[in-house]
């Protein structure tokens, strides 16, 4: 399977790109999100890639963290969610805002994507809201490890091999998502569930953006709180 692919680009269409791999060219398919951060024709470029094999196709799709690739795996093990329904959902909320999405049950965020309708989007939600909050516990991880992962690499040569492109995300990026991830963790360790602890982190993140992990603990477990 090919997991990653560093190379030139060689051309760009409206969802996929030609990448030239020590002479090889790739077509790779991306989310509206990536291809609006991916460099120029002529310039380098890394990514994680997902190998669709059907009878009578063979497609390839770029990520450019190893946790969207994640995201992207978890949405296509879902029914009736193929690659490019994936990739609209991802280019439409980013790994971080779908992990919130889920989180907070917020299937209208999920129908916002391109092709998406309500139906599918509730499917979203409701299916994955037991798997997210471990993906959302990785983020931190994934993103640290980013470059790192252990599948097949074709490597460019003696063209310079580059970071894998960031799109725009929701949050202040790497280290937001780590505060997240550890706090996530702090309170699955206290004895909240996955599915609850997720929705509370998701709620505070969403008020406080930039908070580092204490005060995001501080503020989910005021949300976790019995009222009354």
């Amino acid at each position: 399977m090919i997991g990653k692919l560093s190379g030139r680009i060689d051309h760009r269409a409206e969802d996929h790109i030609l990448l030239d791999v020590r002479g090889v060219g790739y077509l790779v398919y991306c989310s509206d999100r990536t291809m609006a951060a991916l460099p120029g024709v002529g310039e380098a470029c890394a990514l994680f890639t997902d190998l669709v094999v059907r009878e009578d196709l063979m497609q390839l799709f770029g990520f450019p963290t190893l946790l969207e690739k994640e995201w992207h795996r978890l949405l296509t093990s879902i029914s009736g969610i193929g690659a490019k329904a994936s990739l609209a959902i991802l280019g439409t909320l980013g790994p971080e805002g779908l992990g919130r999405a889920i989180a907070l049950g917020d299937w209208n965020a999920v129908k916002a994507a391109k092709g998406v309708g309500p139906k599918t989007a509730q499917r979203v939600v409701m299916e994955l809201k037991d798997k997210a909050p471990s993906v959302m516990a990785m983020g931190g991880t994934l993103m640290a490890a980013q470059g790192e992962e252990a599948a097949e690499v074709i490597d460019a040569g003696d063209a310079p091999v580059p970071k894998p492109a960031a799109p725009p995300q929701p949050a202040a990026g790497s280290a937001t998502m780590a505060a997240q991830s550890e706090a996530l963790s702090a309170l699955t360790n206290l004895g909240y569930s996955p599915s609850e602890a997720a929705r509370a982190v998701a709620e505070a993140a969403g008020e406080a953006p930039d908070a580092a992990t204490p005060d995001l603990i501080r503020a989910a477990l005021k949300l976790l709180a019995p009222k009354g």
